[in-house]
């Protein structure tokens, strides 16, 4: 049998809805969220699964979640990313882990705004 080779980890962007759900923490009056995560993973699917895995740990509901690829592809893009920024992504790196940059509760009407591109 031969050894697969091992891929790297890399850090994807993911713009996530979330629902409602008992004990999630939202607001009173919200319809849900918005959450800008960073995630690593050795593709964007495998990132994909352990922010949601992580999320519903956190009693959240995720309903849709939109990948803007890795900090290469999306300078690639033309998006701008601040030390900030750059410096979560190194951390989810860093920790093989999951990090929620930006939470944004969601009030009847503005679930709309949720999957914006998270460079503007």
């Amino acid at each position: 049998m031969k050894d697969r080779e091992k891929r790297p980890q890399q850090v994807y962007t993911l713009v996530v809805q979330v629902g409602r759900s008992a004990d999630d923490g939202l607001p009173d009056g919200a319809t849900g969220a918005g959450l800008v995560c960073f995630a690593s993973g050795v593709d964007e699917a495998e990132a994909v699964r352990e922010t949601v895995a992580v999320l519903k740990q956190a009693d959240l509901a995720p309903l849709d979640v939109t990948g803007y690829g890795t900090l290469e592809e999306r300078r690639a893009e033309g998006h701008e990313i601040d030390a900030e920024e750059a410096a979560l992504m190194e951390r989810a790196l860093t920790e093989n882990s999951v990090i929620v940059a930006q939470f944004t509760p969601f009030f009847h009407g503005e679930e709309t705004a949720a999957g914006g591109n998270p460079a503007s």
